[in-house]
């Protein structure tokens, strides 16, 4: 019997034939029958959803929650807007780095995207480095991409607004009567 783990999309992806693979303790789907190298010159004309739902996503929240994380990411975290994005690194006692990540200011809290091979070690070091803030991990809630030159426009075809997205700001959007956080990253 298989160890992996399994995302919210895992029944949708063998129901629709694909090719499942094991990765970073999970069952991900890695092609579908048109095949790997179609699908990706479709994504790359056009555009190609992807589950990335094994990734880790954390919510930072706290009275000082950017100053906490700045003792942890070298970055500026004080300057974001709300809705604003910032890829940051996560850094070892000996200043190398632990992994990359991806993290949004939003009103109350800050949105945190991290690698699914590092997950536990990142949400386990951010636990113990911000002790004056509260560290949740959603791993139940399923993680898309949405990728390729006409992106946008698939999306805005559901929900017109997300056009007003700029490189590297999200939202809270309504897309087919689901609440979703919606961004404009890479």
């Amino acid at each position: 019997m298989s160890t992996e783990k399994r995302t919210a999309l895992y029944d949708w992806h063998v129901a629709h034939g694909a090719k499942i693979v094991p990765f970073a303790g999970y069952s991900m789907p890695v092609q579908y029958a048109e095949g790997i190298v179609k699908e990706h010159l479709w994504t790359r004309e056009h555009a190609g959803l992807f589950d990335v739902s094994h990734m880790g996503q954390l919510f930072v929240s706290g009275a000082d929650a950017a100053g906490s994380l700045e003792r942890l990411l070298p970055v500026d975290l004080h300057g974001l807007e709300v809705n604003q994005q910032r890829y940051a690194l996560l850094m070892n006692a000996q200043g190398g780095i632990d992994d990359d990540l991806m993290l949004t200011r939003r009103a109350n809290d800050f949105y945190v995207v991290v690698n699914a091979a590092c997950k536990d070690a990142d949400f386990a070091k951010l636990q113990a480095g911000l002790p004056d803030c509260k560290v949740e991990w959603w791993p139940e809630r399923a993680l898309l991409a949405l990728q390729g030159p006409e992106a946008v426009e698939v999306l805005a075809a559901i929900e017109p607004k997300v056009r007003d997205l700029t490189f590297m700001h999200g939202g809270a959007f309504t897309l087919l009567g689901a609440e979703c956080w919606v961004s404009r990253s890479g």
